[in-house]
């Protein structure tokens, strides 16, 4: 090797310090996964010589057979890897080997824990391939030229993963990248070549591109060694191209963690292959957890795209709907051109039609996880659910199939899991139920024990528990399922329909005739505090709710907008009373017009804090309620 100039030691990222601890005592479970790791990174550099080569066929240098190579030392404990890729100038290796560069990093260090079983599934989900080489290895020595450049620029990497590296400029003939393990003692067994190869066929065999190993033969007595031969030990040939039937499943799932840069198998997968007016292969897959940068709406996301087996483009975004970001897979297609850039996808109707046929078909998978495997679904839609609520907004043409996906809780099942699906609710309706109701709040806790309930427990009507802060917003989108609308039970005067007898409406017309001089002393004594003061239908034990007006923000709308600075449109609630309440006969009998107004304030007050909302004056609820206190205890 050349001599090394402009030699400089340089220290890792916090971050990466922290994950080299883990990575260096043994994290991961499976050893092995380090030489996938790092031939899926030789991947990705090699497929993007190909696609800079198309523009610029000089960076082939000369040398069109792209390839990865392993090769091992058993005496030196050394296992070699090296592609003729992209390779990397030395601020491409300072910034990609010294710091992890992705959102969420401070998320993701944040939530490890120590605990090796638990932080490996962490590690997997954030996508750290290139550190996983400490797992085997006490120092890893990298050498790399970006095509293109000269010999002269090459540069050589080098650390011990104990919180520092070295790296200098090397002279280097071949474009691309080699990697050095230096086995620690105990991991001599990768200096093998029947375990390597048994490695490459078990986690790389799906890898389009040939992965070759020194040929191992023994020469005859007295006869010279031969020169160095390769073969290729994994097929070669991209997964997606061939027939379904070929593949088996633990290809697949290999195959996912390649092209996903995760630990875990994926939930589900779809291989589908087009053919006629739009000729393209799709594989899609649904991880089984959620990455860090999930709800960063702006974050990176999309498929990895191939013309013609050709890749093109990492992290294809105008393939799908935003509201399906978590979804990984490759598209391949026969009718876009090789020169295709983000401005042209956004705009070619080809992908408008592959958007909707494959949107359609995430959608199909998700169905059938549903139906087949609810245990898995439940997974999903702990780790995706509140993502795919951005749905109905964004996907009017498939707004009734994103609502069948939608879980909630609900009053018929104490668990507070978003268990039920709107299809579940219709089946158990009450005869001469035709509408869906909800509740939304900020917990479960406060909507379960709320007193708009009350007429639907008595009654034996289920209502839909809603408590994620996306769903007010989801609803106003979501309007009706299978025909039937929906109604929020808080909101605008509750019409039960056919659930109420006409004896019930006869009932509820004369109360509120009996009360109206009631409800014109509550209107004076409670003033612009209210929009409306009339009898409550839905109360049975509380005394007093405050309902929205069917025009008004609610609670949750109202402190997104206020938490993120925007002007919150003035509204006043619905004061709803109870006129069988003990409380409220008290109240109608009460002479004293002081009093009438401290009592009604009081009740107010209290329904406000029974709807999640903050007190206006908690220190004139306070006072009032001492003022009773003491005038009661007289």
């Amino acid at each position: 090797m050349s001599v090394e100039t402009q030699k400089e030691t340089l220290g890792f990222q916090t971050e990466v310090k922290q994950l080299l601890h883990l990575m260096i005592h043994s994290l991961y479970s499976n050893k092995e996964i380090f030489l996938r790791e790092l031939i899926s990174n030789a991947s990705d550099a090699v497929d993007k010589l190909r696609f800079e080569a198309l523009a610029k066929p000089e960076l082939l240098e000369g040398g069109g057979e792209l390839g990865i190579r392993i090769s091992f030392d058993k005496d030196a404990k050394t296992v070699t890897l090296e592609d003729n890729g992209i390779g990397m100038n030395r601020d491409d290796v300072v910034t990609h080997l010294g710091t992890i560069a992705k959102s969420g990093t401070a998320d993701f260090m944040k939530n490890l824990t120590g605990d090796q079983k638990k932080d490996s599934h962490l590690i997997g989900q954030f996508g750290v391939g290139f550190y996983s080489a400490f797992i085997v290895a006490d120092q890893v020595d990298v050498y790399s030229r970006r095509a293109g450049t000269a010999a002269s620029e090459g540069v050589h990497w080098s650390s011990k993963g104990e919180g520092e590296f070295e790296v200098a400029n090397v002279e280097k003939a071949e474009r691309g990248t080699r990697i050095v393990l230096h086995l620690k003692s105990a991991e001599d067994e990768f200096a093998d070549g029947y375990r390597l190869r048994n490695i490459i066929k078990k986690y790389s065999d799906h890898i389009a591109l040939p992965i070759e190993l020194p040929k191992e033969s023994t020469p005859a007595e007295g006869e010279e060694a031969p020169a160095q031969e390769w073969e290729t030990v994994n097929r070669a040939s991209a997964l997606w191209t061939r027939p379904r039937t070929d593949i088996k499943d633990e290809e697949y799932q290999e195959f996912y963690k390649h092209v996903g840069h995760d630990y875990e198998n994926p939930l589900s997968w779809s291989h589908n292959k087009v053919e006629g007016k739009l000729e393209y292969t799709s594989l899609l897959y649904v991880p089984a957890r959620a990455p860090f940068d999930l709800y960063q709406r702006e974050a990176p996301r999309g498929l990895k795209l191939y013309v013609q087996r050709v890749f093109v483009m990492d992290q294809a975004e105008s393939f799908l709907p935003l509201y399906l970001r978590f979804i990984k897979g490759v598209v391949d297609s026969n009718d876009l051109s090789l020169n295709v850039s983000r401005e042209i996808l956004q705009k070619d109707p080809i992908i408008d039609s592959m958007k909707t046929a494959l949107t359609k078909r995430v959608l199909d998978m998700l169905e059938k996880l549903a139906k087949n495997e609810p245990e898995q679904y439940k997974g999903f839609w702990k780790n995706f659910g509140q993502v795919l609520k951005e749905g109905p907004a964004e996907d009017f043409a498939n707004k009734e199939k994103i609502a069948g996906l939608l879980r909630f809780a609900s009053t018929s099942d104490d668990s507070g899991e978003q268990s039920v699906g709107l299809a579940d609710y219709l089946a158990r309706v009450k005869e001469g139920q035709d509408k869906v109701y909800y509740l939304s709040g900020e917990s479960y806790a406060q909507v379960k024990n709320s007193p708009h309930l009350e007429v639907f427990r008595k009654k034996g009507i289920e209502v839909l528990l809603l408590t994620d802060r996306i769903d007010e917003w989801l609803m106003s989108y979501l309007t009706e399922f299978d025909g039937k609308g929906f109604v929020d039970v808080a909101r605008g005067d509750l019409d039960l329909g056919k659930l109420d007898s006409e004896e019930d409406k006869k009932a509820q017309e004369e109360i509120a005739k009996d009360k109206e001089g009631l409800v014109e002393r509550l209107k004076a004594a409670l003033g612009d505090s209210v929009s409306e003061v009339r009898v409550s239908h839905r109360l049975t034990d509380s005394p007093a709710i405050l309902a929205i007006g069917e025009q008004d923000l609610g609670l949750q709308m109202r402190q997104i907008l206020e938490a993120s600075g925007q002007k919150v449109p003035d509204s006043k609630p619905i004061f709803e009373f109870n006129p069988n309440h003990p409380l409220i006969a008290k109240l109608d009998v009460e002479q004293s017009e002081d009093r009438f107004a401290d009592f009604s304030h009081i009740l107010f007050d209290q329904a406000a804090l029974a709807a999640g909302d903050s007190l206006k004056d908690p220190a004139g609820y306070v006072r009032r309620l001492n003022k009773l206190l003491v005038e009661l205890s007289v």
